[in-house]
């Protein structure tokens, strides 16, 4: 007797809907994404580390330009927000792959500590950006000392 195993029926769930929408009329098959690895990316990728004083996120952002990001701080969660405009268009050429990813984006990082939205500073270079988040006063561990009795 064979085990159920969800993953494979995933895939198999996978397979049948891109054969239901191969040849939908169009000039050439029509490849559905769903449930394809790349749909479950999200985007900007980050990574994500502390200090004792501060948070560090740096985000993987080529090809937008910083003017099109917004970053928003609520309570104990950081967004990063905007958009990737559309590389220039060659009219009279047919798109075989588009993977680049064009559109509006977010992104919602929960903050494990509370933060000094004060002292918030973000820089972009080489299609990074680098965000440093200063943790609230009583946020910051303090070592106590132990008097010997």
């Amino acid at each position: 007797m064979t085990s159920w195993d969800m993953l494979r029926e995933l895939g198999n769930l996978r397979r049948e809907v891109d054969e239901a929408f191969q040849g939908a009329g169009l000039n050439r098959p029509f490849r559905s994404t769903f449930l394809a690895p790349t749909t479950t990316r999200r985007f900007p990728l980050v990574n994500f580390s502390e200090d004792d004083g501060s948070l560090f996120v740096a985000a993987l952002i080529p090809g937008v330009d910083p003017k099109n990001i917004e970053l928003t701080v609520v309570r104990n969660s950081l967004t990063i927000s905007g958009e990737r405009k559309t590389s220039v268009e060659n009219k009279g050429q047919i798109l075989h792959r588009s993977e680049l990813g064009t559109g509006k984006f977010f992104r919602t990082l929960e903050l494990p500590v509370d933060i000094n939205a004060d002292k918030i500073s973000a820089d972009c270079k080489d299609g990074i950006m680098q965000i440093t988040l200063a943790k609230a006063e009583h946020a910051i561990p303090r070592k106590i000392e132990i008097k010997p009795t």
